[in-house]
């Protein structure tokens, strides 16, 4: 097929690896010259341009800017197509951009593919990124079946594990596990930085390690992101933030009763719990959501 990537940042260029691996030609779009340069270079896609004009002749297009660009850049993008062409987007919110596109293309379908690393850009496009993760689709009732068969059909060359689900409840899961352990661990990284004593920081700072990585990683991330997640998932991110909120004041409170007992099957319950979020195969490649 002849396919078309707006985006070619991370998920784009690593999209396009294995797009090209399967045959397809990909057209690329950047809103950088060099950044076309390095994924031609890098073999992420066929050729590519600063024009979304250039993909005119495309039977498939990925939209993959960051959030707050895909409706603008659907928007622009299909005065240049014809209504044939299949559109799908990569963004971590749904509701918004489905709800402001499928009104003005038909052939749409939202979609979300859970996998990514901690770096960004051309340069950290990787082959195989996709494979074994979850990749969501979220169709309406209006979707023409033809269009989610299309994107499912490229999805399952990408070896990631399909799932099917209305906008809405892909933004209230992906607040849980997605949005919400962002908020969480930018506020631990600034309550650390908040120590007083400069000792006691600089100590904390050259003693942190796996521990302190794992659960900062996400909340030292791309800034722009964290706040495209809490600007369009506003409610369902409120929501989880509350309830995170009192189980936090729970575990306060036992501590500050010396209730140790409690504590400590509250931890057991924790600890059982986590393995029907976190599979053993997605420990092993790590990546973020």
């Amino acid at each position: 097929m002849n396919i078309g990537i707006i985006g070619l940042g991370l998920i784009g260029g690593s999209l396009g690896l294995d797009l090209r691996s399967h045959g397809h030609h990909v057209i690329g779009v950047s809103r950088r010259q060099s950044t076309c340069e390095t994924a031609m270079t890098r073999g992420c896609v066929d050729c590519a341009s600063t024009h979304l004009s250039s993909l005119t002749t495309v039977e498939v297009v990925f939209v993959c800017t960051p959030l707050g660009l895909i409706i603008p850049t659907v928007t622009e993008l299909i005065t240049f197509l014809p209504k044939t062409t299949v559109i799908t987007d990569v963004g971590s919110v749904k509701t918004p951009i489905v709800q402001a596109i499928t009104p003005h293309w038909q052939n749409f379908i939202g979609g979300h593919p859970m996998a990514g690393t901690a770096e960004t850009g051309i340069d950290a496009a990787i082959p195989a990124l996709f494979v074994n993760r979850p990749y969501v689709l979220t169709p309406t009732s209006t979707t023409p079946e033809s269009a989610t068969a299309t994107i499912a059909g490229i999805i399952q060359q990408l070896k990631s594990q399909i799932y099917y689900c209305q906008p809405q409840e892909h933004d209230q899961a992906v607040s849980w596990i997605s949005h919400l352990p962002v908020m969480v661990s930018a506020a631990l990284i600034s309550a650390c930085s908040q120590e007083r004593d400069r000792h006691i920081l600089n100590l904390a700072q050259n003693l942190a390690s796996t521990g302190f990585r794992d659960t900062s990683r996400v909340g030292g991330g791309n800034p722009e992101l964290g706040r495209m997640m809490a600007e369009h998932n506003q409610e369902a991110l409120l929501n989880s933030l509350h309830q995170y909120r009192h189980h936090l004041d729970e575990l306060i409170n036992l501590i500050e009763t010396k209730n140790w007992q409690k504590l400590q099957q509250k931890l057991q319950s924790t600890q059982q719990e986590r393995s029907h979020f976190v599979k053993e195969k997605y420990r092993r490649r790590g990546g973020i959501e």
